[in-house]
């Protein structure tokens, strides 16, 4: 049951991803792409007072992938980057086995925790949260 629910919650966010699109004008951009499988996926992200007020990302990729983006979008707006950075942290950490994922207050992101029983599809669910690190790492040193 709570395999279908998950599922379902991955579904969602595949046919109707949230913040899809490009930020214009934006503070970071950045591009990945996983070769093997043929995910891209661009992010773009405008901060104010020191948080992430709009996030959004665009390309074309496989359910995982853009489910995982969406749910990403919705964690991290709001935050501020070394908040996001840890978030993003948390996540990756999750994905590699490293650490347990949480409970309920994971909210729709505990629906990506059966990716670890496909680990082909890992850096399907990760190319997004590696993209928005590469961006904020570029925003950082361009302030530097």
């Amino acid at each position: 049951m709570l395999e279908e629910l998950y599922e379902e919650i991955i579904l969602d966010h595949y046919r109707r991803p949230r913040n899809k699109g490009k930020v214009d004008p934006s503070d970071i951009a950045a591009h990945g792409s996983n070769p093997l499988c043929g995910d891209e996926v661009d992010i773009s992200a405008r901060f104010q007072d020191g948080r992430i007020v709009e996030l959004k990302f665009d390309g074309k990729g496989c359910a995982i992938c853009t489910a995982s983006a969406s749910i990403m979008t919705q964690k991290l707006i709001g935050k501020t980057l070394p908040e996001a950075r840890q978030l993003i942290g948390s996540f990756l950490n999750m994905m590699r086995g490293e650490t347990s994922f949480g409970g309920k207050e994971m909210g729709d992101l505990k629906a990506l925790e059966g990716v670890l029983k496909f680990p082909v599809r890992v850096k399907c669910a990760t190319l997004a949260w590696n993209t928005t690190l590469q961006g904020f790492q570029q925003h950082t040193d361009k302030q530097s």
